[in-house]
């Protein structure tokens, strides 16, 4: 078994799309803007993060009609200077809500909202410095 990917499901499928290319800069698949499906991966490493359209898999499975409410997922990117790419994203519109700070004695991490609510978490990894 592997894991293909994480999907988050959205209602602003456009102002999520931006924020995880054009803010995070992340690698689209496709290219696909306006959905209702786009897969982002990063420069390094084979995980990867989707968004889907909410209204498409409420059709699917005849529920999740109603706008999710309270944190449901965090999403955890790994970036090799903290600082450095908060610095970075900041001048493309994120808002961070906390740090760049230590987490714990091999961690620090920021963290920011995407535009429908969903944790994200950037994680620069002390231990990899050598």
């Amino acid at each position: 078994m592997e894991l293909a990917q994480v999907r988050l499901l959205v209602t602003d499928f456009a102002a999520c799309y931006r924020f995880y290319a054009e803010v995070l800069g992340l690698k689209p698949q496709s290219g696909a803007t306006e959905g209702p499906y786009e897969k982002f991966s990063s420069a390094t490493g084979s995980a990867g993060i989707a968004i889907q359209d909410r209204s498409m898999m409420a059709e699917v499975l005849g529920e999740l009609g109603d706008t999710a409410t309270g944190h449901r997922s965090l999403v955890v990117l790994r970036v090799d200077d903290l600082d450095s790419y908060c610095e970075e994203i900041a001048t493309r519109g994120a808002v961070l809500l906390h740090g760049p700070s230590p987490m714990t004695d091999r961690m620090r991490v920021a963290h920011l909202k995407d535009p429908e609510g969903n944790l994200v978490e950037l994680q620069e990894w002390l231990l990899l410095r050598g």
